[in-house]
């Protein structure tokens, strides 16, 4: 079977997370580093001490220890002990670090820490996520969500500061609990989210979603998915594409379709295989709508995403 059943876990797994952390930052005196755009997400928090965060098109927000954030897609930014500070190229800092640290000002003097990284996804399917996030989430300590959070972000700048066994492997996994934990914090500390991250707070709706994510394989219907959430089907169909963005079906289509092309990307299932997997009782009936979603058929773009000199291992 295809996914968790989770369409957060689903949507993560299928993103293909590549973390980095650190250099975590020590700092003392007056400082502002400023930096460029990046794609996915960039994550942190303060272990200790006061920064200010400046995001282009945003006011400045003052954050304290204990407080995490977290910038989708950000534009540039700057964080500074002060807002009259004269920020220069984070790249020059982050470059000058030494055992995961990068240091600013007397090292007997520091009382900043901050613990940030960055988490890149899988482009073809980065949207699934980012598409939904805003440019900036701020989670206070004292939120119900913040005190977890803090322990996350400590746990995290304790691990990247020390070469032990697993490193790496501990590092990502707490990065991902992290942007879990942030995902769950935005989509309580907002009224309506965008999207399926919205949507499963709403019963009805959250409900046929899991469904449709735990049972990717059943050919599903308008009418079972408003029965799962105990609406008519035009109230059903009406307040599902409200909070999506897309009606149902079509939503079940293109999870279906980032599914298979994942698993073509990594074949890992033959085409005939891969219908069955996502509902579809033929191979052609599959392929029809591969194309239509994503404008070739299932093994073209299984030839084109395959390395050079690969031979496929499963048929068609």
């Amino acid at each position: 079977m295809l996914g968790f059943g989770d369409p957060v876990a689903d949507a993560i797994s299928l993103l293909r997370p590549r973390t980095v952390i650190g250099p975590s930052l020590r700092a003392a005196g007056e400082w502002a580093l400023g930096f460029d755009t990046f794609l996915h997400v960039r994550i942190g928090g303060l272990v200790r001490g006061t920064c200010w965060l400046i995001l282009e098109g945003h006011e400045p927000v003052l954050l304290h220890e204990g407080d995490t954030f977290m910038l989708g897609n950000p534009p540039p930014y700057v964080l500074a002990s002060t807002l009259d500070a004269s920020p220069r190229p984070a790249e020059q800092v982050w470059a000058g670090a030494e055992d995961g640290f990068a240091r600013i000002g007397p090292e007997a003097e520091e009382d900043l820490y901050l613990c940030v990284g960055h988490i890149a996804f899988d482009d073809k399917n980065a949207a699934l996520l980012t598409d939904l996030l805003p440019p900036l989430v701020i989670v206070r300590v004292a939120d119900p969500h913040g005190g977890r959070l803090a322990q996350l972000i400590d746990l995290l700048a304790t691990e990247a500061g020390v070469s032990a066994a697993g490193g790496p492997l501990v590092q990502n996994h707490l990065a991902q609990i992290l942007l879990v934990h942030m995902l769950r914090a935005h989509a309580a500390q907002t009224d309506r989210p965008t999207g399926w991250l919205g949507a499963l707070n709403e019963d009805g709706i959250g409900a046929a979603l899991r469904a449709m994510h735990a049972d990717v394989a059943h050919s599903w219907s308008l009418k079972e998915l408003a029965g799962i959430s105990h609406m008519s089907r035009s109230a059903f169909a009406q307040a599902f594409k409200s909070h999506v963005g897309v009606p149902p079906l079509e939503y079940l289509i293109q999870w279906r379709m980032s599914l298979a092309r994942d698993a073509l990307a990594r074949d890992t299932l033959s085409i005939s295989e891969l219908a069955r997997a996502t509902g579809y009782q033929s191979e052609s009936a599959f392929s029809t709508a591969f194309r239509r979603v994503l404008g070739s058929s299932p093994a073209q773009f299984r030839n084109q995403a395959r390395p050079p000199g690969h031979s496929a291992a499963n048929g068609s």
